[in-house]
């Protein structure tokens, strides 16, 4: 599952060109499909007769909207409880009445639920969650690369089960900062330098990292962990899973 999800999230990327849908068909068997676009943010919805998916896009350089999202890290409060980075919320906000209006409607209001997402999508995932959860349930989110969404108490209160997948290291996953009250929310499941996704202790992770380091310096790759969050190596190491 947490591969499909991986093609799903990557596959968000895609605009709402003729391939898109069949894309999103080859995945998963997926026979609707919806696209929301609005000022810069986007989302794909794909369904079928049992399932009903998000698919929150992620950061594109192109995108202003997107740098400015990510950038404006200022607390603010979240809908549900604690405090979430605002310009996560922000790009959530532009869709989220959009987005609830189709998910609530008779044709997909009894369908099973999931929510995916890479990087700023990944954080717009876990933010969308907080809020849909409220009112029915979320078989899962698989998140991908993501940041810290929110602060401790927002984290805590998310109940449906969260598979955060980070790929060694992946500087998108360090910020915004431990020390500013943001946390990560959700099941960790970490790919080590070798692309094999390794149960392993702290100490062992921190090994890990400074592995990944060393050889991206020898290899001269002096910006390893923005080479870790491409999504083509979320979509290769999962592979199985």
């Amino acid at each position: 599952m947490i591969h499909k999800m991986a093609k799903l999230a990557q596959s968000a990327y895609l605009d709402n060109g003729k391939t898109t849908k069949i894309i999103f068909k080859k995945i998963g068997g997926y026979t609707g499909h919806k696209f929301f676009d609005i000022d810069g943010a986007q989302c794909h919805a794909v369904w079928d007769k049992e399932n009903y998916v998000l698919c929150f896009r992620g950061t594109e350089p192109s995108e202003v909207s997107d740098i400015l999202a990510d950038l404006n890290a200022i607390p603010r409060g979240s809908e549900t409880k604690g405090w979430v980075h605002s310009g996560f919320r922000n790009e959530l906000d532009k869709l989220w009445e959009s987005i609830v209006a189709h998910l609530n409607s008779k044709t997909h209001q009894k369908k099973k639920l999931y929510i995916t997402g890479h990087s700023l999508g990944a954080a717009m995932s876990t933010i969308a969650t907080s809020r849909i959860e409220q009112h029915r349930k979320v078989e899962g989110l698989y998140t991908f690369g993501s940041p810290r969404a929110g602060t401790r108490k927002f984290v805590k209160a998310i109940e449906t089960p969260h598979y955060r997948v980070v790929n060694n290291n992946d500087i998108v996953t360090s910020v915004p900062f431990w020390l500013m009250g943001y946390r990560h929310h959700g099941i960790l499941t970490y790919i080590n330098y070798y692309g094999n996704v390794r149960k392993m202790s702290l100490w062992q992770r921190i090994k890990d990292k400074w592995r990944g380091r060393w050889k991206a310096l020898k290899k001269k790759q002096p910006f390893d962990g923005a080479y870790d969050h491409s999504m083509t190596y979320y979509v290769e190491y999962t592979k199985g899973l």
